[in-house]
């Protein structure tokens, strides 16, 4: 095995390791060596998405301290791990780079290391996600993102966050203990906890038609598991309070990658640990497809409904979750590739949403309504081109990373050739009508002329370099995605077929 092979164990373990020498620092120190690290793992994931691309065997499995299965903890990594790693990266530091400055403003001077230590736990977790071909030690990583996730929300110490994180935990922990209830009886049928041992033993059942139900209940639970942690409607009543009340790295962190790190454990599940004819015949993905298409009509009405710019960006995110499952509920490849690239078109997109209407807030008195939004984008410029790129993209214009997933999605659907490709047909049509409404009296508004009484400083909107760079780049990669999105499609539809 050669020394490039090692750079997911190195993803991991970097800033895992940082965590614990991140927690003794002063803050200023603290939030460097946290920069720090965060560019050396995105640097690594380009390199080692650069040296997948010249891989021949397509994947391969790294054994933690060379011990083989069924005593061994493995890694498995592919092209669609490489760069799922990539973008999650990518977005992580931009994140923080773009909230920089409202986390000295929010947080305690002696809880900001700690923040940073959040951060640090949460990239170890989601690389872990990516990377781990063992059940157990997902699950464990998967617990580290929950609490990490928590105590992002809990670090604004506000009534309403503390609340927020209650909710957040009350429903994750609930997911939670359905996932490894899954695991434990997995494990009973099994005898494994490594996901390619797993598969071939629940291949060994499926045709001898032992267990049938038990193996049914497992896969049930696990997916409802997953989805309650993903917000996946109806299980996403956490989410407005979750995503409204905290910081803007915080919010822009939780939507765009805490919630599809779930999600693509979910489908390494699906792939890797149970295999997809078989989850197919335990009719979950039926399930999740129903959720789905409710989600992403009720998703939108709801966020139709607030008049907080925040709040209307978290209850949009359910709609986006749903055109997710919706994908992975199709059960063909073209609607898995087109659920991957949702993925990470919505994670960008998301991100860059919450930054900017945290700046657009700032340059109308803090405040989040709509009536105070009135001429935002003229006093913070920057922030309201972005978010504008951003609405457009999750509207679906041309040239954009979100057009090319409903593209995808409806090219999807007419591959099904059944009754699932007219629902997903009309159900995108309204889902974009709603996405229309929502997005663009947002846009509309923050260009509209302010009300006559009203007097915004604008130095308040104002926030530094960091600000301004972190969303010049999101808004570059949000078009990468759309006039580059056939490499990346085709990275994704290679690594799928290398991913059982």
């Amino acid at each position: 095995m050669e020394l490039w092979q090692s750079i997911p164990f190195a993803c991991i373990l970097l800033p895992l390791g940082s965590a614990a020498a991140t927690s003794v620092m002063k803050r200023n120190l603290a939030k460097y060596w946290t920069f720090f690290v965060m560019t050396a793992v995105t640097t690594l994931s380009i390199i080692f998405v650069v040296l997948m691309s010249r891989f021949e065997a397509g994947s391969y499995t790294y054994m933690m301290g060379h011990y083989p299965a069924p005593w061994g903890n493995e890694i498995r990594a592919g092209m669609l791990e490489a760069v799922t790693a990539l973008f999650f990266n990518v977005i992580m530091m931009l994140s923080l780079m773009g909230g920089l400055k409202k986390l000295e403003e929010h947080l305690l001077i002696d809880k900001q290391p700690l923040y940073y230590v959040m951060l640090l736990l949460l990239t170890a977790a989601l690389m872990a996600q990516v990377y781990t071909n063992d059940l157990f030690t997902a699950y464990v990583f998967l617990e580290i993102m929950t609490i990490a996730a928590c105590s992002l929300i809990t670090a604004r110490t506000r009534g309403r966050t503390l609340v927020a994180a209650t909710r957040y935990m009350i429903m994750n922990l609930l997911g939670s203990g359905l996932f490894l209830l899954g695991i434990t009886l997995l494990y009973d049928l099994t005898g494994h906890l490594l996901m390619s041992n797993i598969k071939e033993a629940v291949a060994e059942l499926a045709r001898s038609g032992q267990y049938q139900m038990p193996l049914t209940v497992v896969v049930a639970i696990m997916s409802i598991g997953l989805g309650i942690k993903s917000a996946l409607f109806p299980f996403h009543t956490w989410v407005p309070d979750a995503y409204g009340y905290s910081t803007p790295t915080s919010a822009a962190v939780l939507s765009s990658l805490v919630s599809k790190g779930y999600i693509f454990l979910l489908l390494k599940i699906f792939y890797r640990v149970i295999g997809l004819d078989v989850i197919a015949s335990t009719g979950i993905l039926d399930i999740l497809f129903v959720f789905a298409l409710v989600g992403m009509v009720m998703g939108s009405i709801s966020a139709i409904r607030q008049s907080d710019i925040r709040r209307m960006i978290a209850f949009s995110s359910v709609a986006q979750i749903g055109y997710i499952f919706m994908g992975m509920g199709l059960g063909n490849e073209q609607g898995m590739t087109a659920a991957v690239f949702h993925i990470f078109a919505h994670a960008v997109c998301k991100a860059m949403l919450f930054l900017a209407a945290g700046g657009l807030a700032d340059a109308s008195g803090n405040s989040k309504q709509f009536r105070d939004l009135r001429g935002s984008g003229f006093r913070s410029p920057i922030a309201g081109v972005a978010f504008t790129i951003g609405a457009l993209s999750m509207v679906g214009f041309p040239f954009l990373g979100g057009f090319t997933s409903k593209m995808n999605f409806a090219m999807a659907a007419m591959g099904s050739g059944d009754i699932r490709m007219m629902l997903v047909l009309i159900v995108l049509v309204i889902s974009t009508w709603l996405n229309t409404i929502y997005f663009l009296k947002t846009v509309i508004t923050i260009y509209r002329k302010p009300l006559p009484e009203a007097s915004y400083p604008v130095e308040r909107g104002r926030r530094g370099f960091c600000f301004n760079e972190s969303l010049v780049l999101f808004s570059l990669v949000n078009v990468a995605l759309g006039l580059f999105s056939q490499g990346i499609i085709e990275a994704i539809s290679n690594g799928l077929r290398n991913f059982g």
